[in-house]
């Protein structure tokens, strides 16, 4: 039997990212495609990690590979609407991080979707996992939920 989901409201998230969606977004049935909703999952958290000082995308040693994806929908947005991607850690472990991600109409208080992705950290060079940095642990230990 299908697994139900419990659809998220804002308090459920602790950062938010306005993204505006794009023409080329909607899909022949006039509303965003759902794979468009995956670049959104990466774009919110990246751009996170980028502005709290966490990820360089040419020089870091340790990056975050994704390891796991999904996402449910509940209703459907269309281009030229701005969305709002909300971020929550969801479980924090050794080397591996689950976020949490609420997309969000503008003033909506219910997700329009949510998904979820789950990052390994690993040394860039290696491709080995490696423990999550003291300083990145503590950042996403304030975002959880």
């Amino acid at each position: 039997m299908a697994e139900r989901h419990l659809r998220l409201t804002r308090a459920d998230f602790r950062v938010f990212r306005a993204i505006p969606t794009r023409w080329h977004d909607n899909d022949i049935f006039g509303h965003v495609n759902n794979v468009v909703y995956y670049g959104w999952f990466d774009t919110a958290v990246n751009a996170w990690l980028i502005e709290n000082g966490f990820l360089d995308l040419a020089g870091s040693e340790i990056v975050g590979l994704v390891a796991e994806t999904g996402c449910t929908y509940f209703e459907s947005v269309a281009f030229p609407e701005t969305v709002e991607a909300g971020i929550a850690v969801e479980r924090l472990g050794n080397s591996s991080v689950t976020y949490r991600i609420g997309i969000f109409r503008q003033g909506g208080e219910q997700a329009a979707a949510q998904g979820r992705f789950t990052h390994v950290y690993v040394e860039r060079a290696s491709q080995k996992p490696v423990p999550i940095p003291a300083p990145l642990r503590a950042a996403l230990a304030a975002i959880q939920s």
